[in-house]
């Protein structure tokens, strides 16, 4: 006997950028979907987007209800997100059912309902032959009934008419906390097939937001919360974290650092799309090598892409040039393109959809970021991991050598590599350490972690000059570099450990 065949719940693709995603499709067609959230949560947004997605991608007609603005406030609001409703109305494509009361003219008798609402939204499908209709909001016009009996009554009654017009619905409601009631008259969820959750949370002063998907009656869909953004022109874009998947390709291919030693530390250089982290304290040169990876891909006519969040264009020029290296007739070549911009001028979220567009736009062989350890300044640790996780995940997609940079806490050293611990998601760890020896500060450089390859092991010392790094022998009377307590042992003591350790390997052998 065959097993039965499940019939599966079709979905309509919202068109928003990442929310099909985690939606796994869009929508469950021809049902009604509830969007709560606190006030400055982007409900109004995605209710005027899931319309216009429709409009533009398969010419679908939508109808806005609207309890609270007017659909002139609507207008003018969405015009900055590129949406010219104007033109949608006169085409046929969009309509408004305005019933946004006058706060004065509401008054309550008898039995209350919303039949003539629905019969102005049933008119108003048929008029522009709407696939889509959005309500917004809710809170609006319950708050004005009596009680929970009426506000659920009602509510039944809007979803069978929208249900009985084969229309996929939205609903936006009023939540009062982040994480607390789902509605803010606790009723709105029950009448509703699926429920989505728009979040506008402050974590350690820093906003940020965040879409929930909560329940989707008898389709699958992704859980948890996801970042999203709203970009000028565009509107919501979700980031969706569970889209990432590690199958990526590897490559045995090599390129150069652009310093002959540090390739030879690395056995022979960095692998093509891998991920390279510089960490040190503050003027050890992590600039500097950064400068030296770019400048290596251009001299190979490797597309280089930067991205410098500490400097100044102009500083970040001067620098280079003081190592030898002229960006700007790079950059005239087409060969490098520079991005600077303080990490405060946007949130993590935007500065990720930047680095993409940007990687899309100029299709660099080689990027970096100058550094991390600076947009870490800007979002939780949360946040700032997600961040990591998915730039991380989008370079080696794309096949590209990638460089960033973090600052250690303290200046000699410490027991992390970085604070947010991303060393996990790099493929190969530089350490630059600050070693102090009879009063004068030098600098020391290990290639601490290399996967898939063998490398050097020795912490070697480095100079600076007007020509760049230059990487010379290894500390040999000095112990503690790493831990941050650098001292120095006599050649007596350095012989006796090491015939102590050629004895321990002596007799491993012979056991063998």
């Amino acid at each position: 006997m065959n097993p039965p065949v499940l019939a599966t719940i079709e979905k309509l693709s919202t068109g928003i950028p990442g929310l099909d995603l985690i939606t796994e499709g869009g929508l469950p067609k021809g049902r009604t979907t509830l969007v709560a959230g606190t006030s400055g949560s982007a409900k109004t947004i995605l209710a005027a987007q899931f319309l216009a997605a429709g409009i533009e991608s398969t010419g679908e007609g939508g109808v806005f209800v609207t309890f609270e603005e007017s659909p002139a406030d609507i207008r003018a609001n969405m015009r900055s997100l590129n949406w010219n409703i104007d033109r949608w109305e006169a085409e046929g494509k969009w309509a408004f059912v305005d019933a946004s009361p006058e706060p004065e003219s509401i008054v309550i008798s008898g039995s209350y309902d919303l039949g003539a609402l629905a019969a102005r939204i049933e008119y108003a499908v048929r008029k522009v032959k709407a696939t889509r209709v959005s309500l917004d909001s809710l809170g609006a016009i319950f708050t004005q009934l009596p009680d929970s009996s009426v506000i659920r009554r009602e509510l039944f009654r809007i979803g069978l008419v929208l249900k009985g017009m084969a229309v996929t619905a939205l609903m936006t409601a009023e939540r009062t906390e982040e994480y607390g009631e789902i509605s803010r008259h606790g009723v709105e969820e029950f009448v509703a097939d699926n429920v989505i959750i728009l979040r506008n949370s402050l974590d350690d002063e820093k906003r940020r937001r965040t879409i929930e998907v909560l329940k989707f009656r008898g389709t699958r869909h992704q859980r948890g919360e996801f970042p999203f953004t709203i970009v000028n022109g565009e509107g919501i874009v979700v980031i969706p974290l569970s889209a990432l998947e590690l199958k990526q390709r590897s490559s045995s291919m090599r390129v150069s650092s652009g310093n002959e030693m540090l390739d030879e530390m690395c056995g022979g250089g960095f692998f093509r799309d891998s991920i390279v982290l510089i960490t040190g304290a503050t003027g050890c040169g992590k600039t500097l090598i950064t400068t030296e990876f770019i400048a290596g891909g251009a001299k190979s006519g490797e597309r280089c892409l930067l991205f410098a969040f500490e400097e100044s264009r102009d500083q970040l020029f001067r620098n280079a040039t003081g190592w030898g290296v002229d960006y700007e007739a790079l950059e005239a070549q087409g060969l490098i393109k520079v991005v600077c911009t303080y990490p405060e001028h946007e949130g993590l979220e935007d500065h990720l959809l930047m680095i993409k567009r940007a990687v899309d736009e100029f299709k660099p062989q080689r990027i970096a970021i100058d550094s991390l350890s600076a947009l870490e300044r800007v979002a939780s640790l949360k946040s700032y991991r997600e961040f990591v996780v998915d730039l991380t995940s989008f370079v080696k997609h794309r096949e590209m050598a990638g460089l960033f940079t973090a600052t250690t806490p303290t200046l000699m050293g410490g027991t992390s590599v970085t604070e947010a611990h991303i060393s996990t998601v790099t493929d190969s760890i530089i350490l630059l350490r600050y070693v102090e020896m009879i009063g004068e500060m030098r600098r020391g450089i290990t290639v601490l972690k290399m996967r898939g390859s063998h490398h050097d092991k020795n912490i070697r010392e480095f100079l600076i000059d007007g020509t760049g790094m230059h990487i010379g022998r290894s500390f040999r009377n000095v112990t503690g570099i790493l831990a941050g307590f650098p001292q120095h042992i006599s050649d007596d003591e350095m012989n006796r450990m090491g015939n102590l350790f050629q004895r321990a390997s002596d007799a491993a052998a012979g056991g063998r």
